[in-house]
């Protein structure tokens, strides 16, 4: 597979991969403090978990590659798959399920590929979608309820069900589908105004995640203050799932409304910190607003007529397929040169 170079000119500047994401790991503490305060201790531990199977993974891998292994880790790139991981997982997930998502991801999704920089497929996402189709009872039964329904676990408590012997029916009592999981599947035979009556959905949006796509888009935001990444790709998903959501879902007692679909889920979570990954995307401007559409299109398409009510893992794989094809075709001028022609009538010239 050839990978699009961007022409000169180019700005050097005082970015390296350690810097960039460290400021990706700041960026996602206020999402992370969110998710803690309205869910619990859930993905507090699967960070933590996440992050040792992902650092002993990565080091395992470097010295079996006879790479420097402290310069790797220091880089940071596993820690960020692994806080990912942690966050997009649910709250409950048993500790055998997150190994085994961090160990794909690190080993098959990132290394099997050459390493950091080659890797065409978003790792995390790549660990989160194996264990979500090979085991989606825990995958999909183990999502907290937000503070005030049901009394959550301790923190000690919290460490036993997750490492303790896993049974669905120990947690049954801090456990619910998500909004847009109860929203989707119950609007077929109610009306709006009885759906958002569970205590799923509180006074606003949805009981707590809509504080928690707040957050995140509150350290996106800081990511293209910081020019971590460019507003393209997240602006032109967000733009696109409105249009679908307002274009099907304007009416509340058929569909699920536009606002459920920003500010339940992962929304936020993937447009900047999932999507934006600038080695599994495109590079060219252009090319990322193609993206970011396609992933948001693709994100209302599965939301509203696949198996699953949230789909960001999916949209994105599927759009990493897409990016050489985007980046080729959406090529900026050379320097001093005019637009390449592309395509057939190009080719014929």
């Amino acid at each position: 597979m050839a990978w699009i170079n961007i022409s000169s000119p180019h700005v050097t500047g005082p970015q390296s991969t350690s810097w960039i994401m460290q400021q990706v790991i700041i960026a996602a503490l206020p999402g992370i403090a969110a998710l803690t305060y309205f869910f619990g201790w859930g993905n507090l531990i699967n960070i933590i978990w996440c992050s040792l199977i992902a650092i002993g993974a990565e080091a395992l891998i470097m010295r079996l590659r006879q790479r420097p292994v402290g310069f790797y880790i220091k880089d940071y790139s596993a820690l960020v798959t692994a806080i990912l991981l942690g966050i997009a997982l649910p709250q409950f997930t048993p500790w055998w399920t997150s190994m085994v998502a961090v160990l794909f991801a690190v080993i098959v999704a990132k290394h099997l590929y050459g390493g950091m920089g080659y890797n065409p497929f978003n790792p995390a996402m790549a660990g989160y979608a194996l264990v979500l189709i090979s085991f989606p009872l825990p995958m999909t039964t183990t999502w907290a309820t937000p503070d005030g329904i049901a009394q959550a676990p301790s923190f000690i408590e919290h460490l036993a069900i997750l490492f303790g012997s896993f049974s669905v029916e120990n947690i049954d009592a801090f456990t619910a589908a998500t909004p847009l999981d109860i929203y989707k599947h119950e609007i077929s035979h109610a009306t709006a105004e009885v759906v958002t009556q569970h205590a799923s959905f509180g006074s606003l949006v949805a009981k707590g995640w809509e504080w928690v796509n707040f957050a995140f888009l509150l350290g996106g935001l800081y990511l293209i203050l910081q020019k971590v990444i460019t507003w393209h790709t997240p602006v032109a998903l967000i733009t696109s799932l409105t249009l679908m959501a307002f274009a099907f879902g304007w009416d509340a007692d058929q569909a699920t409304p536009p606002l459920l679909h920003l500010c339940a889920g992962a929304t936020m979570l993937g447009a900047f910190f999932i999507a934006t990954d600038p080695v599994s995307g495109p590079s060219s401007k252009l090319g990322k607003l193609w993206y970011g559409a396609g992933v948001g299109l693709l994100l209302y398409i599965i939301r509203a007529y696949g198996n699953y009510p949230d789909a960001i893992a999916f949209s994105v794989l599927l759009m990493n397929f897409a990016a050489p094809f985007i980046d080729y075709y959406t090529q900026p001028r050379t320097y001093g040169h005019g637009k390449a022609n592309k395509g057939i009538a190009g080719k014929r010239r």
